[in-house]
């Protein structure tokens, strides 16, 4: 009987209903029921409900004194499954129910999406306690779900009542705490779901009293820190799923079979108990391939997830043991390149004799080491797409390989033999070299039974420029004999490359040598061409273009190098109007007042940034004023201008200077002279951009958006 969506108000069903002894199901969800009496439910006595559902409606209204009132209204009927979902029921709320439904037997209790608990930040509401599920005791509750909510802390001894408890939800809470004796009563417990809450921590009590816990699910929490003994009780666990969190060391699972610790931030298997089936460490922070050794000497280990690490060099510490019963392995999208190339841990393969499926996809593979896969006697599928092989050369793969994907690498013309032992592979998207080298590959691909993944389409020349796109399947090779053509076509591209070779250096030569004037002909060129006129900053805001900020002893040098090609008072055509200390500070004025009005008068402030600046307190407190700014009035208008041979580590010694760096780049003055003219027309140019800070109402700083005024 589906009821769902309506606008019943009142549950008290016709007596008729009594007569329908085989209805199962009755779903009242999406109503406006705000109460329940023992009286309302009178035709359903004697009845057992598969599913009985008044989630989503009023019952929230119903107080205190209404279920003291009206006993049970559950009196004589029974469920499997009781979904009281969306009604908004507080802690207290849940106990006036329990209590007053005492004794009815329900198999799953369903409360998602309630309001129980404090939430995070708040004290003012109860999380449940020892009386919440109280009544319940002989109600025989094997699930409850109670997920989706705001409970904080799991007191101690909530679940004492439910000791046949098989199934407990407490999936996207906010729970953080969990207290000592928290789960004791639920010896019968086979699956407690933590996801999706605020835990950070897991101490040796936080499971105590689970005896038949199989599988406990902790993904999407913050957790950090595990206690070593945290699961060294729970003898019967077979499953913990501990993914998307932040633990950086690998705990302890003495007897677990399926281990889920991918998302996390673990750097290191070493010095840990686990004896798992399954092991998934996907997106980690793991580097050392020699971490693979420790893996391979668990026993009973068969399937290993570890893509999307780290893995860059290796230190071996152990052997693999001969009897490894791996048989899947996933080493994908990581930086093997970096580690076989220094010919380190070349035999990570060689023990692994049970091993049938193997990916290396995306490690950035250009060589394979000739004996890598010596000792792979069962591997059957082997993955190695979107790596930068060129070359394969024969006897490299094991001859029990029946399905090979070498799809996005750059081989150019691979020789078949290599194939030889194959039922499926796929060479799609690879750059073909369509000259007769490839002639045995296409008379193999035209008459081998092994099945090709892929479209034909997806099988193409890249070079030479004349069969770029052309499919393998429609090329010819009947003038492959003609040494004439391969001759001429050898000597065109010797032609080519040695011409655009020369051209490429004599460019190189000439912009190293005469970069200046290559830069005044470029300015030259572009004034002509746009309009002849300078752009000229906007003077509707600010009394000045920029302040420039230096130290008195580097006066003469900013005077000669910046006020001179910059400054309109100092020649007509420069287009800037800057401030500085010696020509428009007021005298008499204190010089902090100075330094602060010429900054907020100002669009942007230069710092010259040398030896002598750095030790004049007068700048610095400028320094400071001018990234005041970037916070006050949301604008990035501080330019930083290293003048000298100060290195970043001299820099970074200044505090004001290294929260600049943290989120800005500064300009250096050029050592060669040459340079100047570019140096200055960027100078110019940021004094321009305006670079403008958005925010989030939380004050994270989102991007910055750069204009240019004109």
């Amino acid at each position: 009987l589906d009821l769902s969506g309506n606008e019943i108000t009142r549950l008290q069903p016709h007596p008729l209903f009594y007569n329908l002894t085989v209805l199962k199901i009755v779903n009242l969800k999406f109503n406006k029921i705000s109460n329940l009496c023992e009286s309302n439910l009178t035709s359903f006595r004697g009845k057992h409900f598969l599913y009985f559902s008044l989630s989503s409606n009023n019952l929230y209204k119903t107080d205190e004194m209404a279920w003291v009132k009206c006993p049970n209204p559950f009196r004589n009927i029974t469920f499997d499954s009781l979904d009281l979902s969306g009604n908004g029921w507080s802690t207290e709320k849940v106990q006036y129910f329990t209590t007053a439904i005492k004794g009815t037997q329900i198999s799953s209790l369903i409360f998602r999406s309630h309001t129980m608990g404090s939430g995070f930040g708040f004290n003012n509401l109860k999380n449940p306690d020892n009386d919440t599920f109280a009544g319940l005791a002989r109600s025989d509750v094997r699930l409850l779900d109670i997920s989706t909510g705001f409970i904080f802390s799991l007191n101690s001894l909530t679940f004492q009542s439910l000791r046949n408890l098989e199934l407990l939800n407490l999936f996207k809470n906010k729970i953080n705490q969990i207290q000592r004796q928290a789960f004791f009563g639920l010896g019968n417990l086979k699956t407690l779901n933590l996801s999706s809450n605020l835990l950070g921590e897991l101490y040796d009590y936080t499971f105590s009293g689970l005896h038949s816990v199989m599988l406990i699910d902790l993904q999407q929490n913050h957790i950090g820190m595990i206690s070593e003994n945290a699961f060294r009780n729970l003898v019967t666990l077979e499953m913990i799923d501990l993914r998307d969190n932040a633990i950086k060391k690998l705990p302890s699972f003495a007897h677990v079979t399926s281990a889920f610790l991918g998302d996390n931030k673990l750097m290191s298997i070493t010095g840990t108990a686990i004896a798992a089936t399954y092991i998934d460490l996907e997106r980690n922070w793991l580097a050392n391939l020699g971490d693979l050794y420790i893996l391979f000497q668990v026993p009973s280990v068969q399937y290993i997830f570890l893509k999307q690490n780290r893995f860059s060099y290796c230190v071996k510490s152990s052997n693999v043991i001969e009897n490894s019963q791996l048989v899947y392995m996933d080493l994908g999208e990581n930086m093997l390149q970096l580690v076989w190339e220094r010919d380190l841990c070349l035999d990570v393969f060689r023990a692994l004799s049970k091993l049938q499926v193997l990916h290396l996809n995306n490690n950035y593979l250009s060589v394979l080491p000739q004996e890598i896969f010596r000792g792979l006697t069962s591997l059957k599928r082997l993955n190695l797409a979107s790596n930068l092989l060129s070359y394969l050369s024969p006897g490299l793969f094991p001859q029990s390989l029946t399905n090979l994907n070498l799809s996005a690498n750059q081989l150019y013309s691979p020789e078949p033999e290599v194939f030889m032992t194959l039922s499926i592979l796929d060479i799609t998207h690879n750059k073909y070299v369509c000259d007769c080298t490839l002639k045995n590959l296409l008379v193999w691909l035209n008459e081998t039974n092994v099945t090709l993944a892929g479209s034909q389409a997806d099988r193409y020349c890249v070079y030479p420029p004349a069969f770029e796109g052309v499919a393998l399947s429609s090329l010819t090779y009947d003038d492959c004999s003609e040494d004439e053509l391969q001759q001429a076509l050898r000597f065109s591209i010797f032609i080519f490359t040695s011409v655009t070779l020369l051209l490429f250096l004599m460019a190189v030569i000439i912009f190293t040598r005469c970069r200046g004037i290559c830069f005044i002909w470029y300015k030259t060129i572009t004034k002509k061409m746009i309009d002849g006129h300078p752009q000229v900053a906007d003077e509707s805001e600010y009394k000045y273009d920029a302040y420039l900020c230096y130290s008195k002893k580097d006066f003469e040098w900013v005077q000669n190098s910046l006020l001179k090609h910059l400054d309109s008072q100092y020649f007509d055509k420069n287009r800037f109007t800057l401030c500085f200390e010696e020509r428009d500070f007021l005298p008499g004025e204190e010089h902090i007042n100075n330094i602060r009005d010429a900054i907020w008068n100002s669009r942007k402030t230069i710092c010259v940034v040398t030896r002598q600046f750095l030790k004049d307190g007068w700048c610095v407190e400028a320094f400071n004023f001018a990234q005041s700014r970037y916070f006050c009035d949301l604008k990035d208008v501080l330019i930083m201008v290293v003048v000298g041979s100060l290195s970043q580590y001299q820099l970074m010694k200044y505090k004001p200077i290294r929260n600049f760096l943290q989120r800005s780049r500064y300009l250096r003055w050029p050592e060669d002279h040459q340079d100047v003219d570019w140096f200055l027309n960027n100078l110019s140019y940021q004094i321009l951009k305006e670079k403008k800070v958005q925010r989030k109402a939380t004050g994270i700083e989102l991007q910055t958006v750069a204009t240019v005024s004109h």
